[in-house]
């Protein structure tokens, strides 16, 4: 009869887990619906919007490199082809389809994360459930400044250097939608993903797996890491990697930060038994 219940209690979990994965496929599908139907816009004005000479990131870079009587490749940004190619039947459609859901899964990142805390938070007790009640807020906003900072900080560098670099000129670019969108789409989610760090950190310094000592030990490392990823994502000049590192390190000192606190609190609560 015991294992009768706990069989019940199982399926029980797996229904309650599958409505949830229902109703957040449900918002992003509507989400990437409205995405679809406004797409030449949602085109027009943000996912194509790089290839515009006047885009806000080209003019504030210019001016602020010129400020310290730098030379900049932003200044006067022209885009030898502004025009991509679709060069198979179904590509545009594909791609507009393709873009909408990811789109769809960046705009209901809240509500997603509000499915999983509705999930796991049965299984927390009250004073648990009162520490964490900043989660979904915290993690939303974190999310939001990689979507800002990978829209307007690293798509534009990347793509004012990738679309202006050549070897000679016996060679001519010619760049498809699919190879475009999938830039800018990979940096909109990678990199808002990376700005979720203290996030995880918390939540592994909690499990037992990170401490504040492991963080600051390998910190040398992280910027090693973070100035090679950097390198990687921007043009080869040391003003744009800077640009794109620091904010990057500033999330590392933040997660150990975070970590540490996690630390004194499960001490203090420790001691308290």
């Amino acid at each position: 009869m015991a294992d009768k219940q706990k069989e019940m209690s199982f399926l029980g979990h797996l229904e309650e887990l599958r409505w949830h994965l229902v109703r957040s496929a449900s918002a992003v599908f509507i989400f990437a619906v409205v995405f679809f139907i406004f797409a030449k816009e949602v085109y027009d004005h943000f996912l194509l919007a790089h290839l515009e000479p006047d885009f806000i990131t080209y003019q504030v870079f210019c001016e602020f490199f010129n400020l310290f009587g730098m030379d900049s490749d932003f200044c006067g940004t022209n885009f030898n082809q502004k025009k991509l190619i679709s060069i198979e039947v179904t590509s545009q459609l594909m791609n507009s389809i393709w873009s909408s859901l990811i789109l769809g899964i960046v705009v209901a990142f809240p509500y997603l994360l509000w499915e999983l805390w509705r999930f796991i938070s049965p299984g927390l007790t009250e004073k648990e459930i009162s520490k964490s009640r900043g989660f979904i807020f915290i993690a939303s906003l974190l999310f939001f400044l990689g979507v800002l900072f990978s829209f307007y900080v690293i798509a534009p560098i990347s793509i004012n250097f990738l679309y202006n670099y050549q070897i000679t000129d016996s060679i001519e670019n010619t760049f498809t939608i699919q190879s475009h969108i999938s830039l800018v789409t990979n940096m909109l989610l990678g990199v808002s993903i990376l700005f979720e760090l203290p996030v995880l950190i918390y939540f592994l310094t909690k499990i037992g797996l990170i401490t504040p000592e492991f963080l600051r030990k390998y910190r040398k490392h992280a910027l090693v890491v973070v100035l090679i990823l950097a390198a990687i994502i921007t043009p080869p000049d040391v003003a744009s990697q800077i640009v794109v590192a620091i904010p990057i390190l500033i999330l590392y000192e933040i997660s150990i930060k975070v970590s540490q606190r996690v630390i004194k609190n499960q001490e203090k609560n420790a001691n308290k038994r």
